[in-house]
């Protein structure tokens, strides 16, 4: 499936040939900071059908909850995180699903690392739900 998108601010641009069948939530607690969220949604994607069409992203390596050392790349304009890689040997990216234009029609189809999965997410059902963010509370 072809698939594009861009960062928050439009700086990095891009387009990937994907399988929708890669399409992964990760519940580990670095997704969950990197993330500033309960987890992280991400299609594995092989290097050569990824294409930057635009800016120049900033790279952050850490090491992985697993241990081994991740390339995260990000805008540098907007901090909008991109994809996650092997520093040295890039062969796959893990590209964020946050920033495709086709995210909707891209449900995930497996859940890794969900001894790290926060307990309320499947309580999410009962909680009260707004179409828009509605008031602030006073």
């Amino acid at each position: 499936m072809k698939i594009d998108g861009a960062c928050l601010c439009g700086y990095l641009r891009y387009e990937a040939d994907i399988n929708p069948d890669r399409v992964a939530i990760c519940h580990c607690t670095s997704c969950q900071t990197e993330s500033a969220s309960a987890f992280r949604v991400a299609v594995l994607v092989r290097k050569e059908n990824f294409r930057l069409l635009a800016g120049t992203p900033k790279v952050y390596v850490k090491s992985s909850e697993a241990g081994r050392p991740r390339a995260l790349s990000f805008c540098p304009e907007c901090g909008t995180a991109l994809h996650g890689s092997d520093p040295v040997d890039t062969q796959w990216y893990s590209l964020r699903l946050g920033t495709a234009r086709q995210r909707a029609e891209l449900p995930p189809k497996i859940q890794i690392w969900c001894r790290s999965r926060l307990p309320w997410l499947a309580g999410l059902s009962t909680a009260r739900e707004m179409q828009t963010q509605g008031e602030p509370p006073k």
